[in-house]
């Protein structure tokens, strides 16, 4: 009976040991980190120069922030300084120039043009008006051209090119920064 009691404990004490090695090994998809950023070791971070609209409706506004980015290429940066817009302002003072709801669904450069083909959303929920389409337009085209260096922005909903977001910007082509409506 002592003999069986022991072979039992040594069984599960080692199926308890096999078990949490498993558990530990197997349950993480966690990248390895640098210890010194705190990120994932194949993420770095890129500053960021985002334009916002002010208080007043009047002028874009630079917003700079860090982002993690895994690759340091055009679209890698570009879906992430859209995306910052997307969020939001964190300035006081500095209003969204994106609708709620919106959702960057791809960006492509090519030749200098990034292409960004948002959700329906980026139209449909948009406030209107000439200066609020135009900041909207502008926050995108002015964010990717200082970010990514490109000549001029597309701008697609679901894929579809669009003769006109809101009616006041002819979008059927690319549209080229206007950095005039910029107040630094």
């Amino acid at each position: 009976m002592k003999k069986n009691f022991k072979r039992w404990s040594f069984l599960l004490c080692a199926l308890l040991i096999a078990v949490t090695l498993v558990a530990v090994g197997c349950g993480t998809d966690k990248k390895p980190v640098d210890e010194g950023n705190n990120q994932p070791a194949d993420q770095q971070e890129v500053e960021l120069t985002l334009y916002f609209s002010d208080d007043q409706a009047m002028y874009l506004v630079p917003e700079k922030r860090t982002v993690p980015v895994e690759k340091n290429d055009a679209e890698t940066i570009g879906r992430a300084a859209v995306e910052a817009l997307i969020a939001g302002p964190k300035e006081d003072g500095l209003v969204r120039t994106i609708p709620d709801g919106t959702k960057l669904l791809s960006i492509e450069v090519k030749d200098g043009t990034a292409v960004v083909d948002f959700n329906k959303a980026f139209k449909e929920n948009h406030w209107g008006g000439t200066a609020g389409e135009s900041h909207t337009m502008y926050s995108v085209i002015n964010t990717l051209a200082k970010n990514i260096d490109v000549k001029d922005v597309k701008f697609t909903i679901e894929g579809e090119v669009q003769e006109t977001i809101l009616g006041h910007m002819a979008t059927a082509e690319p549209l080229e920064p206007n950095f005039e409506i910029v107040k630094e």
